[in-house]
C-alpha cells in the first residue's frame, strides 16, 4: 500500500487549503487504497472573513486550522521526511501561496517557508512523486526552480500567472481544467482544478486523474 502525504496550508480558500480540493484529493486517495498522512507547518498567519472576503484582523495556527480537515489526525510538517512517505501531494488555495510561500505577495521573488521547502526537496532527491493542484504549483517553482530550471508545470492558462512561474524558473504548459501535465522525468503532476473550474465536478476530474497518475509514478519506482 503506498503511503501518501498531504499537504495542507490551513482551511478555507482565502486563507489556507481549499476544502474542496483537499476532500476530492483525500477521496481519491482512499478510493484508490493508499495510506494518507496529512501534515501542516505550525505558523500563524492572518485570517480572512470568507462571507465578506476580507482580512478579519485575527491570526490562526495554520496546523490547527489544517487539522479541521483532517479531524485531528495530521501532524507538524517539521516531524514529516521523505523517508515516511511515497508521494506528496499540495492541494491548493490561496494558502499555498500565503502560508507554504510567499508567492502571493512577491511574485517572481517568491521562496518557500523553510519546512516547506526541505520536504520538497528530500522528496526530490529521493526520486519521490509529487502532486500540486491548483496554485500550488507555484510553491514547486518557489522552491525548486531555480535548481532545477525547466521543471514542467500546470496552473491552467492564466498567462500572467503562468508567467510569474516561468520567472522562477519552471516551464509553464497550458492545461484543461479536467486534465494534468506531468513531468515524467522529475515525478511531477498538476492540475488547474479552481483556477479554472466553475463546478466541484470538473475540478474533481483532473484532481481524481493526479491522485491515479501519482500512484502510477510511485508504483513505476
Amino acid at each position: 500500500m503506498s503511503k501518501v502525504g498531504v499537504l495542507l496550508s490551513g482551511c478555507g480558500v482565502y486563507d489556507g487549503a481549499e476544502i474542496h480540493e483537499s476532500v476530492i484529493t483525500l477521496l481519491a486517495l482512499d478510493r484508490a487504497g493508499a495510506d494518507v498522512l496529512m501534515v501542516a507547518p505550525d505558523v500563524e498567519l492572518e485570517v480572512v472573513d470568507h462571507l465578506s472576503g476580507e482580512q478579519s484582523g485575527e491570526r490562526r495556527n495554520v496546523l490547527k486550522e489544517s487539522a479541521r480537515i483532517a479531524r485531528g489526525e495530521i501532524k507538524a510538517l517539521r516531524d514529516l521526511s521523505a523517508d515516511d512517505i511515497d508521494a506528496l501531494i499540495l492541494p491548493g488555495g490561496f494558502g499555498a501561496a500565503k502560508n507554504l510561500s510567499d508567492f502571493a505577495t512577491r511574485g517572481a521573488e517568491a521562496v518557500a517557508i523553510p519546512e516547506v521547502a526541505r520536504i520538497l526537496r528530500e522528496m526530490r532527491a529521493a526520486g519521490k512523486p509529487i502532486g500540486a493542484i491548483c496554485i500550488a504549483p507555484s510553491v514547486l517553482a518557489a522552491a525548486l526552480g531555480e535548481d532545477e530550471p525547466g521543471l514542467k508545470l500546470t496552473i491552467g492558462n492564466d498567462e500572467a500567472t503562468a508567467g510569474v512561474l516561468e520567472e522562477l524558473g519552471a516551464s509553464h504548459e497550458n492545461c484543461e481544467v479536467h486534465r494534468f501535465v506531468v513531468d515524467e522525468e522529475r515525478k511531477i503532476v498538476s492540475t488547474p482544478a479552481y483556477m479554472l473550474a466553475e463546478r466541484i465536478s470538473e475540478a474533481a476530474e483532473g484532481i481524481e486523474r493526479l491522485v491515479v497518475e501519482v500512484l502510477r509514478l510511485v508504483v513505476s519506482e
